[in-house]
């Protein structure tokens, strides 16, 4: 039997910190080598995707953004697709917290699989209660 590994989200800001070496880059480095060691297991929504590609195009143009998304996908990390019941928590949690939609997904995604949110988002803050969270040194 083996045993659980700690399960971790990156929000788009986990992605940024990362990309643009900003102060906490070495917490999410050091969670992405672990997830490659198998220790810990990574966990990144569609939603970052697209929230990478669309700032990414609009601070660095085409060939940025394609790059980042090329490394965001080549790292060890999972990509959790739309599904039914993380849209239901999504939802809940935009109607209950002044959330984006991209950050009610997260959240709801990190509810539904028991992960640690990995954040530099002061937004995220209303869900403390009902999400673990990891917070990256604020901006």
């Amino acid at each position: 039997m083996s045993e659980a590994v700690d399960i971790y989200l990156f929000d788009t800001s986990a992605w940024l910190t990362l990309i643009e070496d900003e102060q906490g880059a070495d917490t999410v480095q050091n969670l992405l080598v672990q997830a490659g060691q198998g220790t810990v297991l990574v966990l990144t929504s569609f939603k970052s995707f697209m929230e990478v590609y669309y700032i990414s195009l609009q601070e660095g143009g085409e060939a940025v953004a394609q790059e980042r998304l090329r490394l965001m996908s080549i790292l060890p990390v999972t990509r959790v697709e739309s599904n039914d019941q993380s849209g239901l928590l999504a939802a809940e949690f935009k109607a209950q917290h002044r959330l984006s939609v991209a950050d009610a997904w997260i959240a709801g995604l990190a509810q539904e699989r028991g992960a640690i949110l990995v954040h530099k988002d002061p937004e995220f803050e209303q869900v403390e209660s009902g999400v673990k969270v990891l917070k990256l040194p604020y901006k």
